[in-house]
This record gives C-alpha cells, structure tokens and sequence, in this order.
C-alpha cells in the first residue's frame, strides 16, 4: 500500500467513514489529518482514530500529499476560495471532493486552472464500510494517483470509474439516492407488517432480515441474473406471485425509472447552483 499524508478539509460523517475504513484497513493514523472550524467533532476523531487534527486549512493542506475536500457544496467556493490564497501549499498536490453537484471545472476556477482533481460520489452505506462509490478524474491525473484514491475508497466499500464526468449523476440515482430507495419499500413493508398485528420492533426484524437476506443471495449468486433469482422465489400460483402480480399491476418498474430518472435531472440541476 502506497502511504500518502491525506488532509480531510471537513469532519462530518462521511470524512469519519473514510478515515475510520482507512484505519481499519491499515492505513497509518499519523499519515490522516482532518480540520473543521470547530474541536468538537475533530476531538472525537482525534480520540477515535488517533489522526492529527487543527482548525487551520492551510497548514494542513501545505503538509498533505492529497486534500479531500469533505465540505458541504453550498460552501466549497468560501472553503476552497480561502485555500487558494496560498497555492503554493498545493502545487502538484491532488484533490479528492466528496461534494455533489460540484463540477471539476467549477472546482479548478476556485483553485487553479489545470489542477488536478478527483470527482467521488460515496453513499451512506460507506458509514458501515459497505458503500459504492463512482468517482470521475480530470485529465491532469496520474495513473498512479487514481489507484491511491481508489485504494481509500476501497477502504469503506465498492468503486466505479466513470469516462464522462456526467456519468456521476446516473452514480448518484443508482448509488447514492437508492439506499433511500429501499429504505422507503422496508418502511412501507414494516407499516404493512404492523397493520397485520405485529408490534413495530417485530415487524422491522421480519423486514430487515429479508432486506439482508436477499442482498446476501444476489453477491453470492453472481453468475444468476436478478430475474432469475425472483423467479426463483415466485412459485406458481402461490402467495409470492400475488404480490408480485399486484408491483406488476400498478407499474413499479416504471415508477422506479421515473424516480432514477427525476434523480438524474435534480443532479444536473445542481451542477448550475454551485
């Protein structure tokens, strides 16, 4: 593993995520720092993980080899803004950002023309080390960073690379927004289970469950199509089938390609706000 000094500029849960998926991987804790404009959060990391913490964005972005910029898109222009006072702390240096709806090209008009800039869409299921994350590099990249980047990525989940920058927005209907997908059908199932008679806390372990348990089947069934395995499942005439029936009936397939594609657009959307 190639061991660069990485700066998170922000400290919220998806900069914990990483920096707890690098640690647990066995990237050292010393070679990770992190800011915010306050210690609250920056001392639970720093207690947690044992990185290095301060609440000035230059120095760390002057010791780092790559800075990820983990701020909130409404303020990436105030943040990277401020660094790109003192470009000499990052001349040559990478940039990783986390931030939707944030272009490259917006990101180097804040920073500099031509520097080099790595696109990540991680979801929350990062939080639990088991995320997918698109990520998009602009031309000034070297082989040899992509691969560092996407070893930390790595480290709280899946990865895809994308030729077409545009490409992340299909990432984050199919990625990033669909963990609230299927956060929405186990809560409309657990409502369900309840009107039945169950009690809320039996009703969410009967949901839950089948939601793991039928993740598990589909990775460890990799050469089985997922119209296979419902097949599979859906018996001739039984209780599977009318429910089935009744998704087919009022057009789910058809809902959940209007909604990924209403995620799509609100994406594109966004690139024009920030």
């Amino acid at each position: 593993m190639t061991v660069k000094k990485i700066a998170f500029i922000g400290a919220g849960n998806m900069a914990k995520s990483l920096i707890g998926g690098m640690v647990a991987n066995g990237y050292p804790a010393t070679a990770i720092s992190a800011s915010a404009t306050t210690r609250t959060k920056l001392d639970a990391l720093e207690q947690e993980f044992g990185i290095q913490t301060a609440t000035d964005n230059d120095a760390l972005v002057a010791a780092a080899d790559i800075i990820v910029l983990a701020v909130k898109p409404q303020i990436m222009a105030d943040v990277c803004g401020a660094i790109a006072q003192h470009k000499a702390n990052y001349q040559g240096k990478i940039f990783v950002s986390i931030a939707a709806g944030v272009t490259v090209a917006r990101l180097q008009s804040f920073l500099a023309s031509g520097q080099p800039i790595i696109r990540t869409m991680p979801n929350t299921p990062s939080l639990v080390q088991k995320g997918m994350t698109g990520l998009f590099a602009s031309p000034e990249v070297t082989s040899t960073d992509k691969q560092i980047v996407d070893d930390i990525m790595q480290a709280v989940g899946q990865t895809a690379w994308v030729e077409q920058e545009s490409d992340l927005n299909t990432i984050i209907a199919a990625t990033g927004s669909s963990p609230a997908y299927f956060f929405l059908f186990m809560e409309a199932m657990q409502a369900s289970v309840i009107k039945m008679g169950f009690d809320e806390q039996q009703a969410r372990a009967l949901v839950e469950q089948a939601a793991l348990g039928s993740a598990a089947m589909v990775l460890h069934n990799q050469d089985v199509d997922l119209e296979t395995l419902r097949l599979n499942v859906t018996s001739k005439g039984g209780a599977t089938a009318e429910a089935i029936r009744v998704f087919e009936e009022q057009d789910l397939a058809n809902t959940v390609d209007q909604a990924m594609q209403a995620a799509v657009s609100r994406a594109e959307a966004m690139e024009k706000l920030f």
